[in-house]
C-alpha cells in the first residue's frame, strides 16, 4: 500500500505538470516569483521555509504544509526545530489549527522516517 505522502507528491508532480501547461502569463509568471521569493535574501532561504510552513498551518493547508515540510526536513532542519515552528502556528493560529499539527506530526514521522532509511 502506498503511504498517503506518496500519493501527495505523485499528485503534486501531476498537477505541477498540468498547470505549467497553461499559456497564461500570471499563472507563470505566479509561479517563477514563488520559486524567486523563496532564494536566499535578506532573510536566508532556511528562515523563509520556516515562515511559510508557520503561515501554511495558520492558513489550514495540509498540500501546503506537506510541501514545507519535506523542504524543511531536506534543508536539515531537527524535529525540535521544526515542531518549534509548529508550536508558533498553534498559538498564532488557535485551536483550529490543531488537526493540521496532527498531519503534520504524521507527515514528519514518515519524511524522518525515509530520511533514516536512506541514510543507511
Amino acid at each position: 500500500m502506498t503511504h498517503p505522502f506518496e500519493e501527495y507528491r505523485k499528485k503534486r508532480k501531476a498537477g505541477n505538470e498540468k498547470l505549467l501547461k497553461t499559456d497564461n502569463l500570471v499563472t507563470k509568471r505566479f509561479v517563477s516569483l514563488d520559486k524567486q521569493a523563496y532564494k536566499d535574501g535578506a532573510l536566508p532561504a532556511t528562515t523563509k521555509e520556516l515562515l511559510a510552513l508557520t503561515a501554511s498551518m495558520v492558513l489550514r493547508c495540509n498540500d501546503c504544509i506537506d510541501y514545507h515540510l519535506e523542504t524543511t526536513v531536506k534543508l536539515g532542519f531537527t524535529r525540535e526545530e521544526i515542531d518549534e515552528a509548529i508550536g508558533i502556528a498553534l498559538l498564532i493560529g488557535g485551536s483550529i489549527v490543531i488537526p493540521h499539527a496532527r498531519h503534520a506530526a504524521e507527515s514528519l514521522e514518515y519524511l524522518f522516517g525515509e530520511q533514516q532509511e536512506s541514510n543507511n
